[in-house]
């Protein structure tokens, strides 16, 4: 069985695997893209060059590998997307984090993926700009995307009070604003403000959110702050643990919704 307001220390497919058909009313996730973020790349050594930055990047000392951070990335995504079609509620939908651009068309290949699990119910793509250059050459990197997929058989989720919601999320708008991870941090750590806007347009108090790759926890937070219930799943006990002492304060100061 699955308890609410619980963080499980698995691979998220152990975990939707005990979740019943149409039991979670929204998933907000950032999974691993495959990328082998601060892996010690050249990417990350032109980065630590070209940037100025005091303490050149050694991997030995700075790399945070991530789970299925490698090409096995696209095998866990497309044995996900279809669990996360079961467990979510008619109606109900699935905003996934990917990145944007090239050369990889990794975002054009997990939306059609997420189209097919989904019975034809990939929705939209937003894009995040992030605004100042991130990583890469040429095309510098300035913006992510969030595939939203949703569940037929209802009608759409969305709670939005205006109709004045477009498909791009600017600098700072709702508080949104890119994270340089620390040392303390997730290495793609996402403000929970991303997580809180897509869980104000596609749910209501007392719904449940499922994040499969929890991370520090962001998800977590922004759920628990808006009076959802959540369950989340990590494979790292580190960042399990790191999730657990950020969300605790709160924990201690609410129940079950």
């Amino acid at each position: 069985m699955i308890e609410l307001n619980r963080i499980y220390n698995e691979n998220c497919l152990e975990t939707m695997a005990r979740m019943g058909d149409n039991s979670i009313d929204f998933i907000f996730t950032d999974p691993p893209y495959g990328h082998n973020n601060n892996n010690g790349d050249m990417a990350s050594h032109r980065e630590a060059i070209f940037e100025g930055k005091k303490d050149a990047y050694v991997p030995d000392k700075d790399w945070r590998p991530i789970a299925n951070d490698g090409i096995e990335a696209n095998d866990l995504f497309k044995a996900c997307v279809k669990e996360w079609q079961r467990i979510l509620k008619p109606g109900s939908c699935c905003c996934c984090c990917c990145c944007g651009g090239g050369p990889d068309p990794q975002f054009a290949r997990w939306s059609l993926w997420m189209d097919e699990a989904f019975n034809g119910g990939f929705k939209h793509m937003v894009i995040w700009d992030k605004g100042p250059m991130g990583m890469g050459h040429h095309y510098r990197r300035s913006y992510e995307t969030i595939l939203v997929a949703q569940k037929k058989g209802a009608s759409c989720k969305w709670y939005a009070e205006g109709k004045d919601i477009e498909n791009v999320i600017r600098p700072g708008m709702h508080g949104i604003k890119k994270i340089i991870p620390q040392a303390d941090q997730h290495p793609t750590e996402k403000t929970e403000k991303l997580a809180k806007f897509f869980i104000y347009l596609h749910s209501q108090e007392g719904d449940t959110i499922y994040e499969p790759f929890i991370g520090s926890g962001s998800t977590l937070h922004a759920a628990i702050i808006m009076k959802r219930n959540w369950i989340g799943s990590e494979i790292s006990k580190e960042y399990c643990d790191l999730a657990q002492k950020r969300i605790q304060p709160y924990l201690d100061q609410t129940t079950l919704f």
